[in-house]
């Protein structure tokens, strides 16, 4: 087999590259990276312009059709526009666009492109990218979550694609027309997620019970999402007996400007004292945690009994 140079040794439009994967971390909505957030994430419009580059030939390649540097040149540049649209999130399902970078792949594979296989796929990008371009995909990884994740972007939507959604509700309300890849499959999620939603508020809802905001966050009743959860042990004073957090530290945030943090209050108004906590924001912090140096030693913050470490280990 005759090696051909690809346009990726030779050059590529670093900046318009640059600045679409740099685009890519304020993109929130039907960004892949909501779907679980994964340390390293490769750009989507990298690895796009990459797996193209990698697969089309340099213009140098075929001097028959392009003698001249500057013929050469010229369909270089033609290459690097196609690029610097594709790269764009706005194209990334722009069938016309695609159906080009599709053809210039198949030109320069003798219409067989190789597949592409990512052993340690990660968050999925760049199988997701050899998806889009039409190449065959394969992908693998250690992790189980990058796993789930690779089934949910590359495995699972194309056994759906262009196929209706099955849920009751759509099939109610007879709703016609063309699925598109993954758009039934899309609209049966929904649905389903929002009825998992519902059940699950039926049987925790009273779990999560509404608080009145502070007028900083615009006033008003919200629903509390989740719950910051510390460990207790029974405070070792038998005079005592408060359960006592094990905490190392109040701080919620450190942000500046955005400083909040967690501020205990003893009840010793009830026959066994009872640690409170509110949140307060703004400038100042929190008191001193209850740790004792190293290892497992705390304070009560009843009393002010300290615990020894086997006390806290057993």
């Amino acid at each position: 087999m005759t090696y051909r140079k690809k346009l990726i040794e030779v050059a590529l439009p670093l900046e318009a590259i640059n600045k679409a994967s740099a685009r890519e971390k304020s993109i929130r909505h039907g960004h892949p990276s909501t779907l679980h957030l994964w340390w390293a994430r490769r750009p989507l419009a990298t690895c796009r312009a990459v797996l193209f580059a990698s697969l089309v030939d340099d213009p140098s390649e075929h001097p028959e059709e392009y003698p001249t540097e500057k013929d050469q040149e010229q369909e270089r540049d033609r290459l690097f526009r196609l690029i610097e649209a594709m790269v764009k999130w706005e194209n990334s399902n722009n069938k016309e666009l695609l159906a080009k970078v599709h053809a210039e792949i198949f030109k320069s594979t003798g219409g067989n492109p190789p597949p592409v296989l990512d052993p340690f796929a990660g968050g999925g990008s760049i199988p997701l990218e050899a998806q889009r371009l039409g190449l065959e995909a394969h992908a693998s990884d250690l992790n189980p979550v990058a796993v789930l994740i690779n089934k949910a972007l590359i495995e699972i939507p194309p056994k759906f694609a262009n196929c209706p959604p099955v849920n009751p509700e759509a099939k109610k309300s007879l709703m016609a027309g063309d699925w598109h890849r993954a758009q039934g499959l899309a609209e049966d999620i929904r649905h389903y997620g929002k009825w998992m939603r519902d059940e699950a508020e039926k049987r925790i809802g009273h779990l999560y019970p509404k608080v009145t905001l502070p007028k900083e966050y615009g006033g008003g009743e919200a629903t509390v999402i989740a719950w910051l959860w510390a460990r207790t042990v029974k405070c070792p004073n038998p005079a005592c007996g408060a359960q006592m957090p094990l905490v190392s530290s109040y701080w919620l945030s450190k942000n500046k400007g955005k400083e909040a943090w967690i501020e205990p209050k003893v009840d010793h108004t009830i026959t066994t004292p009872m640690i409170r906590f509110t949140v307060v924001v703004g400038e100042g912090g929190p008191i001193d945690s209850p740790k004792v140096g190293r290892g497992s030693q705390f304070t009560c913050l009843c009393c002010g009994s300290v615990t020894s470490e086997h006390y806290v280990r057993n």
